[in-house]
């Protein structure tokens, strides 16, 4: 599996270095939409998602016939993107199906490199979605904020998951998600930054102000050893997320996700599992 995990501030501010002049090889795809306006900066934000999407490489053509219950699945966006993904359907018992859950994941990676993690969670019952971001892998368009944070809302209305899963930069997608009314039992948040507004973005898109009043259903995970989002970053989102009944852990020895040693890694995803499924 992929292990790049660089969040959204961290290149937001790198690219503010390029802003005179862009590489010789900064190319960008199809014509932008009006959905695909950059919101945190009109040359940073391109630029970090430039590198983004060429971080997380080229799709595996043939990593849903690894899985005899995955499925190929697409959805076509407002704007007439094509958004690629996968459907992991439950291996569980039919009486033992826990719910569907929606997957954001970080923003350099592709949704089949979580193909094998996520195949854990299908024994449990869960059934998974999760889509290449627009503008990465096999999903067309071109990456943007507040193109992303639209697509996932129609992504969830079209599924209708009642879990949520996002990983750094994806917990910024869901927690915007979640700040527009999406109902759900449980959300796991990992090692997503509190805000995003310091570099650029508009206050609204800070994952801090999208937190319901009732957070009761949401974990949020910081890791100690992490140096891509350090638990600083994170540390407000979990101080509020407890104040309004939901949780917040900060793992001693973990790293960012996916890039953990594998002793944490195991621990960093039975605590997910458990939460996720209600065995806490």
């Amino acid at each position: 599996m992929k292990t790049t995990g660089l969040c959204l501030p961290i290149l937001l501010a790198m690219s503010g270095c390029f802003m005179a002049e862009k590489s010789d090889s900064y190319e960008e795809g199809p014509e932008e939409s009006p959905e695909e306006e950059p919101v945190c900066g009109a040359v940073q934000e391109p630029f970090a998602f430039w590198m983004w999407s060429a971080s997380a490489g080229s799709p595996d053509p043939d990593a849903a016939e690894r899985f005899p219950n995955v499925e190929l699945v697409e959805h076509t966006t407002r704007d007439g993107r094509v958004l690629k993904g996968f459907r992991l359907k439950s291996t569980a018992p039919e009486d033992k199906v826990t719910g569907r859950m929606l997957v954001a994941q970080g923003n350099a990676m592709l949704a089949d490199q979580l193909l094998e993690y996520l195949n854990t969670l299908a024994a449990d019952g869960i059934e998974s979605y999760v889509f290449d971001f627009r503008g990465y892998g096999a999903s067309e368009g071109r990456a943007r904020l507040k193109a992303i944070v639209g697509d996932y809302r129609e992504l969830y209305e079209a599924i209708k998951p009642d879990r949520l899963y996002g990983i750094s930069f994806g917990g910024i997608i869901l927690m915007n998600l979640i700040g527009s009314g999406a109902t759900f039992e449980r959300a796991v948040i990992d090692s997503s930054p509190a805000r995003v507004n310091d570099f650029g973005c508009p206050e609204r898109y800070d994952p801090i102000n999208n937190l319901p009043e009732n957070a009761a259903g949401i974990l949020v995970i910081a890791g100690a050893e992490d140096r891509v989002v350090p638990e600083t970053d994170v540390e407000p989102l979990m101080e509020l997320v407890e104040a309004r009944g939901g949780k917040a852990l900060l793992g001693a020895t973990f790293g960012h996700p996916f890039m953990d040693n594998a002793h944490a890694h195991e621990q960093r995803s039975e605590l997910i599992r458990s939460f996720l499924t209600g065995k806490e």
